[in-house]
């Protein structure tokens, strides 16, 4: 079952805007998107923040990292400035900001622990305690509609399993580049509700695999109209997209 939106605008505003920023959100939101994905990792004094590299020089400027550099002086760097000077001096945020835009903007969130080497579990426990904690109405509610709290995916076991001891009423998706001969079992172990990968190693065969055995599937990265109707033609369930211009999120297998 996927009960979540099926097209996901990725690091908020695809290659419209600069990744993981509240600009990039903005931008899906202006192009339709209720439905976002983005990169959390903790900073120096454990506060989660949208960053996809751990090394400053791609999106932020200078040198250092993430996981050096505290909160404060992670917001206090352009992160908008690499993409475009329309966007200088856009500030790295802190997931608890996007989540509360995201909250009040009704947008759905595919949060993707992005842990720093070494802080795999610290990475999955202070996300999932800090959106315990933003969604504990949401959490609480007599029937949880599934739209309203985010989805946790990562690439790292230590993360989601750190995640899920924390805050087991946040669902969890496993990321992978290839689907694992033993990818049911690493699933089950993580009593998670969906495989995302790739989808330039996905198959129809696995794709089949995967949905007959109870699953969601999701891929990532899908810039392509024929390539999307293909995938959704397969079974996959969503995936995530940069090209929110060619891309709707109305997008349907039938679409033209």
């Amino acid at each position: 079952m996927w009960p979540y939106p099926k097209i996901v605008a990725h690091r908020g505003g695809g290659a419209l805007a600069p990744e993981n920023t509240l600009a990039a959100v903005r931008c899906g939101l202006a192009h339709g998107f209720h439905a976002v994905e983005f990169d959390v990792m903790l900073s120096r004094d454990a506060v989660p923040v949208l960053m996809h590299d751990e090394q400053f020089g791609r999106t932020v400027s200078g040198t250092g990292s993430v996981s050096d550099s505290s909160a404060a002086e992670l917001a206090a760097l352009d992160a908008g400035s690499w993409f475009g000077s329309a966007f200088a001096g856009e500030p790295v945020p802190s997931y608890a900001q996007v989540a509360a835009f995201c909250r009040e903007q009704a947008i759905w969130m595919n949060v993707e622990l992005k842990p720093a080497a070494g802080f795999e579990a610290a990475t999955g426990r202070a996300t999932a305690a800090l959106t315990r904690q933003l969604f504990a109405a949401e959490i609480a509610a007599a029937v949880v509609d599934p739209r309203t709290v985010p989805l946790f995916s990562s690439f790292s076991l230590k993360a989601l399993s750190a995640a899920r001891a924390v805050a087991p009423e946040i669902p969890r998706g496993y990321l992978v580049d290839a689907v694992p001969p033993d990818w049911h079992a690493r699933l089950q172990a993580l009593a998670a509700v969906a495989l995302h990968v790739n989808h330039e190693t996905l198959t129809p065969d696995l794709a089949q695999q995967i949905k007959a055995a109870g699953f969601g599937l999701f891929c990532y990265t899908v810039n392509d109209p024929v390539r999307a109707r293909a995938l959704l033609a397969w079974g996959v369930d969503g995936f995530c997209t940069d090209r929110i211009d060619l891309i709707g999120a109305d997008f349907s297998l039938t679409a033209t």
